[in-house]
């Protein structure tokens, strides 16, 4: 590697945190480059104001392509180091979407012989999933993995067993991606050790504990590589100090646009030379790389040591003609010279970079940055880490819909040519328009060159022959104690099969990894005669509150999915409300609408059979997604990405993942019948309100390619069984609140329903506060708190001040199994469940209640 490799550009100025620091009081304490490494700030987040803004990373800030390369291969080559050359060559190497995708990929080059994967928000289409995890801080689309060879995760495509999963961030600040990462693949590829690289590692005490208390749990060895250490220190009250100044600079940034606009208007300010629609706006010229057919255009699907090695010998052909079309201008050749990558696209335009430092030689300055999808605030200040900010829509047609996409450091920072580098997915109108990326690169240099890297289509899968035969719903009483026109079951009956096992030693399994929550059954708890009297007077009390919200919920699916929705609930919280809402439709309107219950499973996904029948017999375009509550929104997540997947891999496309619900307290869901937290008594007991059906059972020796996901029916509680009488209940206060109904359902439709993901928010904050860490862990609402309390191992309860009857039977609960219930203000909900966060059966008593104050 060359001398410039290894050194970067540091200039004696201002320290680009300065502004931040001085105005909120962060300071970053550490290692002796720590500054050099980092600067700051600010964004607009609910949970954390500033921003580390990486120097060598390439992302927001230009750097010389050979620093950001060489700062990750170094990286690689510590993890080589580390390994040893023989389990080096054993390793697979996982990068984070979308901004460590070319860290990862240099870290990878640096272990010379390990295949690359980066995780990935697109989904593509015949690409099935691998595995995928979530960023805690986030509602964003999950990240996706999506290897074109299905045992590159195992085994790294040779073959063997891969011993180490090497993972790699930007920054480590919290622990919590990597330990989701690693708690969702090492159910799938247990493994016996972990590397993790971060250029650099901001944990505090209590972060670095939970990963070694996380790893031991595991059995595995978890090693840490970074490039600096260090910590944030933030004062009180820093969250609501930063937000303030951002709303108060993005008020003054108005103003001052504004005044400008009206002063080019008056005629009083010139345009400025290359400015939006200005005659010498500099041109666009597309240079043909000539990239090689054999090559992928990053890790999306899989890079391998001979990917590698393909792309190393074409680089210098490509850069020449980089270089060739830059020399090919009319005016003064280029002297400083950015190459912009595209969001995941880091690595092809980096190496593209590094390879043109190298053609152009001391003729010109080369650097490196991409494009985001993260809104960060910009301040023309030197001791600020983001000077500028170019913003432009989407123009890759995102999974998540259109939105804004920004450029930062790029305006005013004198680059005299732009070479902009996107895949061809990415190369549409949208990229070419007038407020386009393009466009808005042209006002500010002199020349514009585009490069295209052709987006890798990965060997398609071949499709699936669909069986000749689908299986047909299950219908009771032969399957579930309803009547056969209220619900059919796109379930198989595994009621033969002893799948239950002790909440403890689920608990265990599912928290080390050991198993998935889906793979077993919690014993189905049996009420006491005080917790069945609960559920009595709790049905009488909110009889007619419930059916406002049916009626409500179901006129809001009439008006806008009408006239004949076919509605499936996810089974089993959402069937009562399903079977609900059919006999308004039905008690109201005449109609006799179609209800069938499917299986959803968190991690998962839905029954990808199950949607293939409902296709085979329904419109896709009819079916309406119906479940019982929201709490932190979870579900909907899992349901938005699963129809996304199902449709990539060659399914029935015209889903709508919109989920319906009868109580929206977390805020996640357009179509509700409320938005208060309430107790919904059906959410009080399990399968005996529920058709004597037990939650869904998902396992790879019980559930195959072409079956229903599995389910168990009860038959032997049958003198237990109160769900015609809660069905009968409801329904017998349909007349009397129909009134009110009309008025509710005539406001809501009317209104801003937008989700608000306050429910998230808050979980995020508890997760924080309580030290757990884990949002999968915190159950908000009084339904996701009764399921805490009946199948999982609780922590403690934390209620809502002055939250009265409806939380009558969570307090006998708590009692009965010894768990604490903690007051508290400031709570969206009327309760939280909290899963004991370090759960070995040691962690409860010999009863099995949760110990007290653990």
């Amino acid at each position: 590697m060359s001398e410039r490799a290894t050194r970067e550009e540091t200039v004696d100025v201002v320290w680009s945190g300065s502004w931040v620091a001085e105005r909120l009081g962060v300071a970053l304490e550490g290692d002796g480059e720590l500054r050099e490494l980092l600067g700051l700030a600010l964004r607009r987040n609910p949970k954390r104001a500033h921003l580390l803004v990486s120097n060598v990373l390439g992302k927001h800030v230009p750097q010389r392509p050979s620093v950001v390369h060489g700062t990750g291969f170094e990286l690689g080559e510590r993890v080589r180091a580390l390994l040893g050359a023989e389990e080096a060559r054993r390793a697979v190497v996982l990068g984070y979407a979308e901004t460590a995708t070319g860290l990862g990929h240099a870290v990878a080059d640096g272990l010379r012989d390990a295949p690359y994967l980066h995780s990935t928000r697109r989904p593509v289409a015949g690409v099935e999933q691998a595995g995928g995890f979530e960023e805690s801080h986030s509602h964003a689309t999950s990240h996706l993995l999506l290897p074109e060879d299905r045992d590159l995760l195992a085994s790294g495509g040779r073959g063997a067993d891969a011993s180490v999963l090497v993972l790699v961030d930007d920054e480590f600040s919290t622990g919590n991606t990597v330990l989701n990462t690693i708690r969702a693949l090492h159910t799938l590829h247990p493994r016996e050790r972990y590397v993790i690289v971060a250029l650099v590692d901001m944990r505090s005490t209590d972060d670095r504990d939970r990963l070694s208390a996380f790893a031991a749990e595991i059995g595995a060895r978890v090693d840490l590589v970074t490039r600096s250490t260090g910590t944030v220190a933030l004062p009180d009250g820093v969250l609501e100090h930063g937000q303030a100044l951002v709303a108060a600079q993005e008020a003054e940034q108005a103003e001052q646009a504004e005044q400008a606009d009206l002063a080019a208007r008056a005629g009083r300010v010139r345009r400025p030379a290359g400015a939006a629609g200005g005659a010498d706006t500099a041109p666009v010229v597309r240079v043909d790389l000539d990239w090689p057919a054999a090559v992928p255009d990053g890790g999306r699907h899989g890079f391998t040591p001979a990917h590698r090695a393909a792309l190393e010998a074409a680089l210098p052909g490509m850069a020449d003609r980089i270089a060739a079309t830059l020399g090919d201008h009319t005016g003064p050749r280029p002297r400083r010279v950015l190459v912009l990558g595209f969001e995941e696209l880091m690595y092809a335009p980096l190496r593209l970079g590094t390879a043109l430092e190298d053609a152009l030689g001391t003729d010109a300055e080369v650097r490196y940055s991409t494009t985001t999808r993260s809104p960060v605030l910009a301040v023309d200040d030197p001791g600020y880490a983001i000077r500028t900010r170019l913003v432009f829509p989407a123009h890759d047609d995102p999974a998540d819909g259109p939105g804004d996409r920004y450029a930062y450091n790029v305006a005013g920072a004198g680059f005299d040519a732009v070479v902009a580098v996107v895949d061809s997915t990415a190369d549409t109108p949208e990229l070419h328009a007038s407020d386009g990326l393009l466009a808005r690169l042209a006002e500010h240099t002199g020349r514009v060159l585009l490069a295209v890297v052709p987006s890798y289509t990965p060997t398609p899968v071949p499709h699936r022959q669909e069986p000749a035969v689908l299986p047909e719903p299950l219908r009771g009483p032969d399957f579930s104690s309803y009547a056969p026109d209220d619900v059919g079951w796109l379930l198989q009956d595994l009621s033969d099969t002893e799948l239950e096992a002790p909440t403890e030693e689920r608990e265990e399994a599912i928290q080390s990894g050991g198993a998935h929550y889906a793979e077993s059954l919690p014993v189905e708890y049996q009420p006491s005669a005080a917790y069945q009297a609960l559920f009595t007077a709790a049905l009488k009390t909110s009889a007619a509150r419930i059916a406002r919200a049916v009626g409500t919920v179901t006129e809001t699916v009439l008006a806008e999915r009408g006239p004949r929705p076919v509605l499936v609930s996810l089974a089993r919280a959402g069937t009562p409300v399903g079977v609900l809402m059919r006999r308004w439709a039905q008690h109201r309107h005449g109609l006799d609408l179609p209800h069938y219950a499917i299986s959803i499973v968190r991690g998962r996904g839905i029954d990808a059979t199950a949607l293939r029948w409902l296709a085979a017999h329904h419109g896709p375009a009819d079916v309406v997604f119906v479940d019982g509550w929201t709490g932190k929104g979870a579900i909907t997540r899992e349901l938005a990405a699963a129809i996304t997947e199902f449709e990539a891999s060659g399914g029935p496309v015209g889903f709508d993942p919109e989920i319906s619900v009868l109580a929206d307290p977390g805020g996640c869901v357009r179509t509700y019948g409320t938005r208060e937290d309430f107790l919904i008594p059906s959410a009080c007991l399990n399968s005996t309100v529920s058709g004597l059906i037990s939650r869904t059972v998902l396992r790879a020796d019980l559930v195959g390619a072409d079956d229903f996901h599995g389910g168990k029916f009860y038959r032997e509680l049958a003198d237990s069984d109160v769900s015609g009488l809660f069905l009968d209940t409801i329904a017998a206060r349909f007349d009397e609140v129909a009134g009110q109904v009309e008025t509710a359902a005539k406001e809501l439709l009317a209104a801003d329903r937008a989700p608000t993901w306050e429910g998230w928010a808050a979980v995020e904050r508890i997760s924080e506060e309580y030290g757990i860490h884990d949002v999968n862990l915190v159950k908000p609402g009084v339904g996701e708190t009764t399921r805490v309390l009946l199948r999982r191992v609780p922590w403690k309860i934390l209620a809502k001040r002055g939250a009265g009857a409806d939380l009558e039977h969570i307090r006998l609960l708590a009692e009965q199994r010894g768990v604490p219930v903690e007051e508290v203000d400031d709570l969206p909900y009327s309760c939280v469940g909290l899963i004991h966060p370090r759960f070995t059966r040691g962690a409860t008593g010999a009863d099995g209640k949760a110990v007290q104050g653990a």
